[in-house]
């Protein structure tokens, strides 16, 4: 066997990194990798430079992993400034560091991809001690699995990588008929707010189209688009994705891809860019330039939860954070990622520090259940 780290995802047959990730889970995909990587929205001056893992064996690809060497800490989700200003403040250097994980894209799933005709053990043990080693070799500070399932999480844990636990807030499909039905199961308060908000943006004339990939144009696209940057202009940044990747991706993955667009009078004037697979819908980026009362809920959730019942999705993953969403029918689910830091000191720190926020968060994670809008009584 043969551990190579590459600079693109173009260096690996579509075909054979895809017989690794399966082919339902989008943001994995050699097509959506290569997407990013095509548009520029990843490459040199992003702070995201592709050195992906892949194990060979007599050349058939049986391994492989998502990697990036990371020179800040943008477009990941899991929050480590503080780290990093630990590390300048002792003098050291904490970027560039190692990331496994799809930018820009809080979704969990696995990253420690193996081929099944294999032994899964020797495989993932394989992947991990290489990329330890190419972190020592090239003197990076660290690296991190990020939003790891749970067997990919277990494995690492196992050797011996620190796990760091938060949440997010997700939405499931009780075998739903009709927005109604959902209603039905909250509590009187929450039903007649939804209901109010739901209202107000039908009054306000605002209409909606949920377009499938297939029916997404490059006039869209184009109309889209600064509905999307202005989430991130409004934050005095450009946007992390841009145009060309929503176009290829669109090409080379439609059945993927859904786009909730608002508009007014015929104009565009918000959107939720949303992925979907069999099971779930990934609400992903969302922007607007109208101000209307609740377009934010109707655009990002509303619209979302009517599509999953419509299509028989069981979950709706609107993206991180967001405490508005508990009282719309979303719940804490726990995220998980894993850390190794080359300096051990700092690694002790950390890990100390780690023990101590999971605690915070499982308190925060049973504080905010109890806010919950569903009945008591059923």
């Amino acid at each position: 066997m043969q551990t190579k780290f590459v600079n693109s995802i173009e260096a690996v047959e579509p075909s054979a990194w895809n017989a690794l990730t399966g082919a339902d889970f989008p943001f994995l995909r050699h097509e959506f990798l290569a997407a990013i990587e095509a548009s520029g929205s990843v490459g040199p001056g992003t702070g995201w430079l592709p050195c992906h893992a892949v194990l060979y064996d007599e050349g058939q690809l049986i391994a492989a992993m998502p990697l990036y060497e990371k020179t800040d800490s943008w477009g990941e989700f899991v929050f480590d400034f503080a780290w990093a200003n630990a590390y300048q403040q002792a003098g050291l250097s904490y970027y560039p560091k190692l990331v496994s994980a799809v930018p820009f894209t809080p979704v969990t799933g696995t990253r420690l991809l193996t081929s099944t005709a294999h032994d899964s053990a020797t495989l993932t043990d394989t992947l991990i001690r290489a990329t330890q080693e190419f972190a020592a070799i090239r003197n990076f500070s660290s690296w991190h699995v990020l939003f790891a399932d749970r067997h990919d999480r277990e494995i690492l844990d196992n050797r011996g990588l620190m796990l760091r636990k938060d949440c997010q807030f997700q939405w499931h499909n009780r075998n739903y008929t009709t927005f109604d039905d959902f209603l039905g199961e909250l509590r009187s308060v929450k039903r007649k707010k939804l209901r109010r908000e739901r209202r107000r943006i039908q009054e306000s004339g605002v209409t909606f189209r949920q377009l499938c990939g297939t029916e997404m144009t490059d006039d869209l696209w184009r109309n889209i688009m600064p509905l999307y940057a202005s989430s991130f202009l409004r934050r005095g940044r450009g946007p992390y994705l841009n145009e060309d990747f929503f176009k290829t991706v669109t090409k080379s993955m439609p059945e993927h891809l859904l786009v909730i667009l608002a508009e007014f009078h015929d104009e565009p004037i918000a959107c939720a860019i949303c992925f979907r697979n069999d099971n779930t819908l990934y609400g992903r980026y969302w922007g607007s330039t109208g101000r209307y009362h609740s377009l934010h809920f109707e655009t990002c959730y509303y619209q979302g939860i009517d599509y999953c019942i419509a299509n028989g999705l069981t979950c709706f993953e609107p993206g991180t954070q967001g405490e508005h969403k508990i009282s719309r029918g979303f719940e804490p689910t726990e995220t998980w990622s894993a850390h190794w830091l080359s300096h051990p000191q700092f690694a002790d720190a950390v890990d100390n520090f780690l023990d101590r926020e999971r605690a915070y968060t499982d308190h925060y994670i049973d504080a905010v259940s109890d806010h919950i809008p569903f009945r008591r009584d059923k």
